[in-house]
């Protein structure tokens, strides 16, 4: 059996501007994962996972799970994955063995609250195609097939930051220059020393699940409708991502822990902000830590000194129906 896997990522500043150009330092999140097996078969077969079996024990459990996880699963994703890997072997003249196999996966991320298990099923995908086939795709190239995955062949508004973290892995910085990724393909990739970050946590709500692409929409819209505002606060929540990586740098905590609270801050002036999420924001903040996104809403990463501050953050983000954990990024 062949097993392909990625974790689950948190943008630590500059997001969302890696849909639009800008720059990001995010960081992978190895306490989630997803799974994606491949045995050898008589015929090729995409196995759904048990959480997509049509099964529901009434109609309040389907209206539930279709209020939270929408309409669509894995299946597809691993669909457009196995397509992008195809026309890119045909594109660059590889030629791909005769035989056939059974894919399935499974995901430990929790779903739909902005923690990148999309990118992370079709990040696992590649890299079990790449084995099973024995081909070997560039990594700086593997971010912008899986990007490809998702927006050409599914129509899903995203951006690098999930899938560069996903293929690279650890704390990674990006610049998404326009005028690189039209160039080469890619914009730079820069893995930063983990040892560097400060005390890191990351809290999210199940209830919150929610397609991450239809959240962003609001600023899509827009951006292409030309909004000043909205061009130049994406500039200036890029240039967060800039100073962030000169403050780590430096080890200047008390610099990333500003400018962690300024990239949600200027983030909220574009985008309507559901309450709960908020909400969350708001109660780690009053706990003495820093908070924003970790990517389109549902997930807050931010700083905090010392464990009494923790203790504090884990017991209060619990009264609003949070979890906490303290992110493994390497």
């Amino acid at each position: 059996m062949i097993e392909g896997i990625a974790s689950a990522r948190a943008g630590l500043l500059g997001n969302p501007s890696d849909g639009y150009f800008g720059k990001v330092i995010a960081i992978s999140v190895k306490n989630f994962r997803a799974h994606v097996y491949l045995e050898e078969s008589a015929d090729l077969r995409i196995v759904p996972s048990a959480d997509e079996e049509e099964r529901y024990r009434m109609i309040d459990e389907f209206a539930g799970r279709v209020r939270l996880y929408g309409y669509y699963g894995g299946v597809r994703l691993i669909k457009a994955a196995l397509k992008i890997f195809y026309d890119y072997c045909r594109a660059n003249a590889i030629r791909l063995h005769q035989k056939n196999f059974a894919v399935r996966y499974e995901s430990m991320i929790p779903r739909q609250v902005g923690l990148g298990g999309s990118s992370a099923i079709i990040t696992a995908a590649m890299r079990a195609f790449m084995r099973f086939y024995r081909v070997e795709i560039p990594l700086e190239i593997q971010p912008s097939l899986i990007l490809s995955a998702e927006r050409d062949e599914l129509d899903i508004n995203a951006g690098f930051m999930d899938r560069v973290t996903q293929a690279y892995e650890g704390c990674m910085y990006m610049n998404l220059d326009a005028g690189l990724i039209k160039e080469k393909g890619h914009g730079i990739y820069e893995r930063l020393d983990a040892s560097l970050l400060p005390s890191l946590y990351l809290a999210y709500k199940h209830s919150l699940g929610k397609v991450s692409g239809r959240v962003l929409n609001e600023i899509r819209a827009n951006y292409d409708k030309g909004d000043p505002h909205t061009v130049s606060t994406l500039e200036k929540i890029a240039e967060l991502a800039e100073k962030g990586r000169a403050a780590l740098l430096e080890q200047d905590h008390e610099k990333l822990f500003e400018l962690i609270n300024e990239n949600f801050d200027l983030r909220r002036s574009i985008m309507t902000i559901n309450p709960a999420n908020q909400e969350m924001i708001d109660t780690a903040r009053r706990s003495g830590a820093s908070a924003h996104f970790a990517g389109s809403g549902g997930s807050i990463l931010g700083m905090y000194r010392g464990e009494d501050m923790y203790g504090r953050l884990a017991e209060e983000l619990g009264k609003v129906g949070a979890r906490i954990i303290k992110p493994v990024i390497t």
